[in-house]
């Protein structure tokens, strides 16, 4: 019984880490999702960041939105993008489990060891370890600084975000479509 629930509950674990990072607030400092920090009256630092998951498309979308999102609630019309930046953070993984060398005989296996005590810990060296494969991960983070004004967006600049216009048109990407958050 011990057994079915340690495996019920690493598919769970496995289950919960296999989808992207949905929008939605960082729950930490650093964590995944959206934090954004107010500079002066209408200036905001935002960031989003995603696991290794989520796209660069995405986290750049998410970010937008959530600049347009916070333009409208504190009542703003437009938002210009001051600076902005997208960062691709690399690592690399290993599929060799840890090998904890050591060398002799006796437990727990009451046979010899396979490594010598010059073997580091987590190293996959020797035999049963010698096959292992690596990938590269990518996570994704975001930031801009956003300044928000009132009245009319200034057609001129490039750099301008009518905050509602990017709400109406990103907020399927980004959220999903409605009925499906609504469990239609």
């Amino acid at each position: 019984m011990y057994r079915l629930l340690t495996l019920g509950g690493a598919a769970l674990l496995l289950a919960a880490c296999a989808t992207a990072t949905p929008y939605g607030p960082a729950e930490r400092a650093g964590g995944y999702g959206f934090s954004d920090q107010r500079i002066e009256e209408n200036r905001y630092r935002i960031t989003f960041r995603g696991n290794s998951l989520t796209g660069r498309e995405t986290v750049e979308n998410s970010l937008l939105f959530r600049a347009a999102e916070l333009t409208v609630e504190r009542g703003f019309d437009y938002f210009i993008m001051v600076e902005n930046e997208t960062e691709a953070n690399k690592s690399y993984r290993s599929s060799a489990p840890a090998f904890y060398g050591r060398y002799g005989y006796g437990y727990p296996f009451h046979r010899p060891y396979y490594a010598f005590p010059y073997y580091a810990y987590g190293f996959g060296w020797g035999y049963p370890y010698s096959d292992y494969s690596a990938r590269e991960v990518t996570r994704y983070s975001a930031v801009a600084f956003v300044a928000m004004y009132r009245g009319e967006k200034p057609a001129d600049n490039p750099q301008a975000f009518n905050a509602r216009d990017v709400m109406d048109n990103l907020g399927p990407v980004v959220l999903g479509d409605p009925q499906e958050r609504a469990g239609y």
